[in-house]
């Protein structure tokens, strides 16, 4: 048997190779520090399990959920109106997912055809280019460069690909890179989606990770937004949900149709249980959220403060469960080298920035997956490697 040709050009190949020298080093006996994947660590607030216990027992909750509650479709119209002052109709711009991956990896479906160019981050997000090549649309790659902070040049994308261009990526607070967007550059983007009459898909997963005072901003809080995309949203990071498989795609009217059009061939919807647990994060205390984002701040500065007193510095990001690092002097000439090389002599397992595009060259993506005193116990272990320590 022959695999379909379209997955030949999906690469899992870095992530594969560090979790193979991963097994390799803990069977020497070392406690791997894993700040790979991007999965938080802490449990959902007691209300949102209690909320699961209750739905348990209800009869009801067992038949095919289909397009999900309309209560947690409401409920997560109120949060976005309480949130970000957008006013969403939750039967027509509220679309419930299997978590926003569901999304993600399904848009394409519905909106590319074989050889159609669709504009990517690059770095970005594995699933932008996944969904793309499932779809058989061709990529063009938008850099995400230090120097225009790590934003899209708009203007360096050629005509000809513009107007060919039927799909766009952005993704703010970004993952990998961590970096964040103003509305001015969501109101270039609209200017951009309406002169060239293309799709914007906005990924906001991580608009709950902010930290010092920094507020992150809907894509639909810019006039004329909606007439050109949609936004994904994900209880995930927020509400720790992460295994729960919950999130919503939101705004334009149309674009949801097409995408629920694929999903109601592919699947029955989100367990009710699940939703339910929604309703409650939406709707309840969300003192759980700050105290989240708290965590994840403190995080953040045990390894940007130490990895600066190693000689490594390191940008201290606004928003984001993670760290996007320049590697450290001397280290610059791979980033697969350096990370192999962390994990097999420091057992702390950090993800090459090649993983996510050729533009991830020369960083490492590192999660703020794990409590202080581990993270403090990472930047000891980086500091005998790099000779800091």
């Amino acid at each position: 048997m022959e695999k379909a040709s379209r997955l030949h050009k999906l690469s899992s190949a870095i992530f594969n190779e560090m979790d193979e020298l991963k097994e390799q080093v803990e069977q020497r006996g070392v406690s791997v520090i894993n700040l790979g994947l991007g999965s938080p660590d802490q449990p959902p607030a007691p209300h949102i399990i209690e909320a699961m216990h209750r739905a348990l027992d209800k009869p009801d909750n067992y038949v095919y959920p289909l397009t999900g509650k309309i209560e947690l479709r409401q409920a997560l119209a109120r949060w976005y109106q309480r949130r970000f002052g957008v006013e969403l109709d939750p039967v027509t711009e509220v679309l419930v997912l299997m978590g926003t991956q569901d999304g993600l990896a399904h848009i394409a479906m519905a909106f590319v055809n074989p050889g159609d160019i669709v504009l990517v981050p690059d770095p970005g997000y594995p699933i932008y280019y996944a969904s793309i090549l499932l779809a058989e649309g061709e990529i063009y790659p938008m850099p995400l460069l230090a120097k225009n902070e790590f934003l899209p040049d708009l203007q360096a994308i050629p005509e000809d690909i513009a107007r060919q261009a039927k799909l766009m990526w952005i993704n703010y607070p970004n993952n990998p890179v961590a970096a964040v967007a103003s509305a001015d550059f969501f109101a270039r983007v609209v200017e951009f989606a309406k002169a060239f009459n293309i799709l914007v898909c906005h990924d906001v997963a991580y608009c709950e990770l902010a930290f010092d005072g920094y507020k992150p901003v809907s894509f639909l809080e810019t006039p004329g937004a909606r007439d050109v995309g949609i936004e994904f949203y994900s209880l995930s990071k927020t509400y720790n949900m992460a295994g729960c498989r919950l999130g919503f795609a939101v705004g334009n009217p149309m674009v949801l149709s097409a995408l629920n059009q694929v999903k109601s061939n592919i699947d029955y919807g989100v367990f009710n249980v699940i939703q339910e647990a929604g309703i409650a994060a939406l709707e309840g205390p969300q003192e759980c959220v700050r105290q989240n984002a708290d965590t994840y701040r403190r995080r953040r500065d045990v390894l940007v403060h130490g990895l600066a007193k190693l000689g490594w510095p390191v940008p201290s990001p606004g928003a984001s469960m993670f760290l996007w690092a320049p590697l450290p002097p001397g280290y610059q000439k791979s980033a697969r080298e350096f990370a192999l090389g962390l994990l097999n002599r420091s057992g702390v397992l950090v993800i090459p920035g090649t993983a996510f595009g050729e533009q991830g060259e020369g960083y490492v993506r590192i999660a703020l997956v794990r409590d202080e005193d581990i993270l403090k116990e990472a930047v000891e272990r980086i500091g005998e490697l790099i000779g800091a320590g």
